[in-house]
């Protein structure tokens, strides 16, 4: 599997191809430690083994079992291909229908090593936002993507293609649903058993429906939030030397630095996985590192562009530091760790260093709960002690907002508090992919959403909506200044119904032209009409998009720990619109 033809062709159906275990200069997912009673196992390798032929079962069965004892599931490490996984130009992909290698091309992009977070796990972002549960079930998407005609649907189940039926042009060309577990079974413990057994996954939101973009996709998100929150809380319209303190820099959570930057505040960005800090460094997304804190006081008066990153606990020394000299040294904070799995390394205990924490998790779980529960009280503590003085601190829809409830802690969602006011206009986000891979096209699309918004404010907007286009302007214009692009040319623009269709018709004609080269704690926090716990929106929302001509959809359950999520694309033939 050393070129895409090979990739596609899916499962050597004559030999098994050398089995190369673990690449150790990749970061990978925490060993997962699910409660497996012995019959269970036994469906796990039946589960596992059904992708190939029996004459290879007796030499797989004993390497998916050691897996499965090793690492809590089965990832079929043999089968992870040699290719360089990139997302390449969509001509270069075997296939007969454009829009299935569209999708290909997206697969791809969220298992490039730049882009996922574990990528032999097949982990995008969040700790355990799976593209597919294991590499047979990749090499057997790519094949009947690589086969399928614009008058075929496939079929995906948490990972699992259920198969390819026949359907007309103007359906989705992949229908996704990712752990829909049922609501007496959707609890941690649950999902962590059938994630081993190999029958759900979860998704998170742009992982499963194989729709990331890279950091970039939450950047736009978190600058817009950090904006509105000085509006809101500081009353200020300029950030310049006003400083945010977070944490987390995998995945999703490595926009903080870039959107702090460019909002013109300090970024402080505490991370203890040294993996992710020197991915971000490298990438260009953090200016700094640091190994402890230090006397922030000397830094952020005379550089405003700073980004920071240490492994102390960085919200119980600015309270030390507000104790000790009176000086408040933070204006606002968040927190983008991945709370959604606190226990299996999506949050990291202050006691411990990252190695033996990694250690903890795996010998002695319950230990490590409890430190967990130990830290979560201690920052909950620092949080309150810096918000009595000051310190203006929001959920950032991660799941910290349930960990800390649980220790007698309350701050409100972004969503409900800062960017509930953005939503009730209509704005949200609003992502291309320009599926040649050339970043020239990327400029001229920067250039079109630049003068489509600029029409915009020219014709006149209200006052709410005049300061969000002005925001997204001013975003549009110096997001290539900024090197957003890791993985695929993609950017990302909030936008309502007047601006989506704006910049589809002028998307559109560009193509034509050939201008451009042929958790109740999430996003549904605090709803006003009591209907936060229901799905039928979500649900009715891909029914509805299914029949109105998109192109692929997905419905995510967050088994257990999320809510309910959906994603709809929309493909014209040279850029994939997503929404």
């Amino acid at each position: 599997m050393s070129s895409l033809k090979e990739l596609c062709a899916g499962l050597p159906p004559d030999h098994l191809p050398e089995n190369r275990g673990r690449d150790s200069s990749l970061p990978h997912a925490p060993v997962w430690a699910p409660k497996l009673t012995a019959e269970d196992k036994k469906v796990a390798l039946r589960n596992a083994l059904r992708y190939f032929t029996p004459k290879f079962h007796k030499a797989l069965a004993p390497e998916f079992l050691s897996e499965l004892q090793q690492y809590g599931h089965i990832y079929m490490y043999r089968f992870c291909p040699k290719i360089k996984i990139r997302a390449f130009p969509i001509w270069e992909y075997p296939c007969a229908s454009q829009q299935a290698a569209a999708i290909m091309h997206m697969i791809m992009n969220n298992l490039d090593p730049h882009v996922a977070q574990f990528p032999q796990e097949l982990v995008t972002y969040g700790g355990n936002g799976q593209v597919f549960s294991n590499w047979a079930q990749f090499l057997l998407v790519m094949k009947f993507l690589s086969e399928m005609t614009d008058e075929q649907t496939l079929v995906m189940c948490s990972g699992h293609p259920l198969g390819i039926f026949p359907s007309h042009r103007d359906a989705p060309r992949v229908v996704i649903s990712n752990g829909m577990v049922i609501p007496n079974y959707s609890s941690r413990e649950e999902y962590e058993r059938m994630f081993a057994l190999g029958v759900t996954m979860y998704g998170q939101m742009t992982a499963g429906s194989y729709c990331y973009i890279g950091p970039q996709g939450i950047v736009h998100g978190t600058l817009l939030t950090v904006l509105n929150a000085g509006r809101k809380y500081l009353s200020l319209e300029k950030l310049q030397g006003k400083v945010f303190v977070t944490s987390g820099l995998g995945g999703m959570s490595g926009a903080q630095a870039k959107a702090a930057v460019i909002a013109g505040c300090v970024g402080v960005i505490a991370e203890v996985d040294e993996a992710p800090l020197l991915k971000r460094y490298q990438q260009g997304w953090l200016m700094e590192i640091n190994s402890r804190l230090g006397p922030l006081h000397e830094k952020h008066p005379v550089n405003n562009e700073m980004n920071k990153s240490n492994v102390e606990c960085l919200q119980e020394r600015l309270v030390h530091e507000m104790e000790k000299t009176g000086e408040m040294l933070v204006d606002f904070g968040s927190d983008q760790t991945s709370c959604h799995n606190p226990y299996k390394g999506g949050y990291y205990p202050v006691q411990l260093d990252f190695q033996e924490c990694l250690r903890v998790m795996h010998c002695d779980p319950q230990r490590f709960r409890r430190l967990v529960d130990e830290s979560l009280q201690r920052q909950v503590e620092a949080i309150n002690k810096l918000a009595a003085h000051g310190l203006f601190f929001w959920d950032y829809g991660n799941g910290f907002l349930l960990q800390a409830q649980r220790a007698e802690f309350r701050y409100p969602s972004y969503v409900q508090h800062i960017m509930g006011d953005i939503f009730s206009l209509g704005f949200g986000p609003f992502r291309w992919i320009c599926t040649s891979g050339c970043p020239d096209d990327l400029d001229t699309t920067d250039k079109i959403a630049t003068d489509v918004l600029k029409n915009i404010l020219k014709e006149g907007v209200s006052e709410p909506l005049r300061k969000q286009y002005q925001d997204n302007l001013h975003w549009i214009q110096e997001a290539k200044n900024h090197n957003l692009v890791v993985g695929s040319q993609a950017r990302i623009l909030y936008a309502e119904q007047r601006g989506r269709v704006a910049l589809a018709e002028a998307f559109n004609k560009a193509v034509a032209e050939e201008t451009i080269k042929v958790s109740p704690f999430r996003e549904t926090s605090n709803i006003y009409d009591g209907s936060a716990f229901c799905a039928d929106m979500a649900v009715q929302n891909v029914i509805g998009d299914a029949f109105r001509g998109a192109t692929w959809v997905a419905l995510h359950n967050g088994g257990g720990v999320g809510w309910y999520v959906h994603h709809v694309r929309i493909i014209t033939d040279s850029l994939i619109i997503t929404s």
